[in-house]
């Protein structure tokens, strides 16, 4: 085995002692206030079953797709799913990916081109950012949740005859929990001929009445140019899909490098996923749950005098700031021993100083567990 690189090395112990090195553990048995599984469907023993009955419906019980779509891995799940996803989510035409994470580098390595401009949010995701860097397009942030920075930026570019401008936001901004203010960026993207691009991660199966996302709630649908939905948060399985026109569809199928180059998800992950967004139409009270206890964490909050140090948030997640990395690991392992798991998110994920807990409500935790591990985290940080 071949020593690494010394200068990987140096990276490593560089983590280490800024106290931000990362490790994989296995999910624990604590009260959960971590994972992204916001309705719980993960572990849905009634979504698993109808899972299985559209394979047996469709004659596909295999464990694999065998190859990219392009090649052997298209089965006819794919059609009857990105059908109801279209449907569902009122847009012309769904394509899924792999991963929120491939379906974004997938798209923004291909879609903005040379000469385009690109004006996104200073907040927005890893592989967002990750997208752009791959694309031959210029890039702007603007500041989060911004409009006027948005305009400000976006009336000072330079741009040619055939440029194309990009406005790119998250619904439901991952670390903050906050939402943006979509029908302002609407109506700015129209205002500068402008494609409005959303990321819908978490808030797909949250906002909406059915759980259809932040956009659709606003009835803004027709004026966003593609959304990103993803199906490992709360819909509780794996995948993402790009929603758009039936010609952006087409376009990815031909140049989306993440999409043609990699194995298809196998017939039981798309299986799961269409399980899912049939309960969603049906309506389910899950969602209306979890957002009362969204409302009660928020009431609890203030009464253990905490406002102070949590973000301002409406969504599934909540975040408690606490500088500095090692003071954050501290209060989260404080927790776990009291039997509650509340992920620190540490620099350089989130900028120095913004250190925090990052709690993660769901339907299945119960009001005492809210008001216990509140009440539990009011004492640590006296």
């Amino acid at each position: 085995m071949q020593d690494l690189p010394l200068k990987l090395e140096k990276s490593l112990e560089s983590r280490k002692q800024e106290q931000a090195f990362r490790s994989l553990k296995r999910s624990s048995s604590l009260i959960d206030f971590s994972s992204n599984d916001y309705l719980g469907l993960s572990s849905s023993e009634k979504i698993y079953n109808k899972a299985h009955e559209i394979l047996k419906e469709n004659k596909l019980l295999g464990n694999g797709a065998t190859g990219s779509r392009l090649l052997s891995g298209n089965h006819i799940l794919y059609d009857l799913t990105e059908n109801y996803l279209a449907e569902f989510h009122k847009t012309e035409a769904a394509l899924i990916f792999n991963s929120g994470y491939d379906a974004n580098i997938g798209f923004f390595a291909s879609v903005p081109k040379r000469g385009d401009l690109i004006f996104y949010d200073e907040l927005v995701h890893a592989s967002i950012r990750d997208g752009i860097a791959m694309s031959h397009a210029k890039a702007y942030k603007f500041d989060h949740n911004n409009p006027e920075s948005l305009q400000n930026k976006l009336s000072k570019i330079k741009k040619t005859e055939d440029s194309v401008l990009y406005i790119v936001t998250e619904s439901v901004f991952s670390m903050d929990g906050d939402m943006a203010p979509l029908e302002d960026f609407a109506k700015i993207s129209e205002e500068f001929g402008a494609l409005l691009i959303v990321d819908e991660a978490h808030a797909t199966g949250i906002f909406g009445e059915k759980g259809e996302g932040l956009v659709q709630e606003l009835k803004i649908q027709d004026k966003v140019f593609a959304r990103l939905n993803t199906f490992g948060k709360a819909p509780g399985c794996h995948g993402a899909a790009i929603l758009g026109s039936t010609v952006l569809k087409n376009y990815l199928v031909n140049f989306s490098r993440s999409f043609i180059y990699t194995t298809a998800l196998p017939p039981h992950s798309v299986a799961t996923i269409l399980a899912v967004y049939q309960e969603f139409e049906k309506g389910i009270s899950l969602i209306q749950r979890l957002k009362n206890n969204i409302q009660f964490f928020r009431s609890q909050v203030s009464q253990n005098n905490l406002l102070a140090h949590f973000l301002e948030s409406k969504s599934a997640i909540q975040s408690c700031i606490i500088p500095g990395n090692e003071q954050v690991k501290y209060v989260a392992e404080s927790l776990k021993k009291e039997g509650f798991e509340v992920k620190p998110i540490l620099s350089p994920t989130v900028p120095k100083g913004r250190e925090r807990l990052r709690f993660c409500l769901h339907a299945f935790n119960s009001e005492e567990e809210i008001s216990r591990v509140l009440k539990i985290l009011t004492k640590l940080l006296e």
